[in-house]
């Protein structure tokens, strides 16, 4: 088990969890914001929770206020998420993303490279790192949507395939 899989988070009501709890699966973490104008996102990211849920993917949210458009408490970000955008995919606790207060989660994804080969510092709010089974990570700036036909075909590359 890489060390990725080893960090431990908090789930909203203060579970600790690790990536090891999704063993085996395709697993995409976003740092996630309820007041950004990137927040339609959560509706992409939902479409892809329901479209590759039952194949071995999930969407693992974190909210973030880093860039300061996160609402004030975890109760508001459940609700929000649920309400407005229909989020089934786990919404865990808020963690900070950059900076020395960095949460080791974020520490240790932001080694990853983007598709210009650059590493380093969450840029803003929804950046996604896809952590595959092997431990590889594929990592996707804002601007990149959900499905985007490369984190979709990077999804899809890293599942089994569908017996129809």
């Amino acid at each position: 088990m890489t060390r990725l899989e080893e960090i431990p988070f908090q789930t909203m009501t203060g579970e600790t969890r690790t990536l090891a709890d999704w063993a085996g699966q395709v697993r995409l973490v976003v740092n996630v914001a309820s007041r950004c104008g990137l927040s339609p996102q959560y509706e992409q990211l939902e479409q892809l929770q329901r479209t590759y849920g039952d194949r071995g993917f999930t969407v693992l949210g974190f909210p973030s206020n880093q860039f300061l458009q996160e609402l004030a408490s975890n109760e508001a970000v459940s609700e929000y998420c649920s309400t407005t955008w229909g989020v089934t995919f786990p919404i865990f606790d808020r963690v900070r993303v950059n900076g020395r207060k960095e949460h080791p989660l974020y520490a240790e994804l932001k080694q990853a490279t983007d598709a210009d080969g650059k590493a380093g510092r969450v840029t803003w709010n929804f950046e996604k790192f896809l952590v595959l089974p092997s431990g590889e990570v594929r990592r996707f700036r804002p601007q990149t949507v959900p499905d985007a036909p490369e984190v979709v075909d990077a999804i899809e590359a890293a599942l089994p395939i569908r017996k129809d």
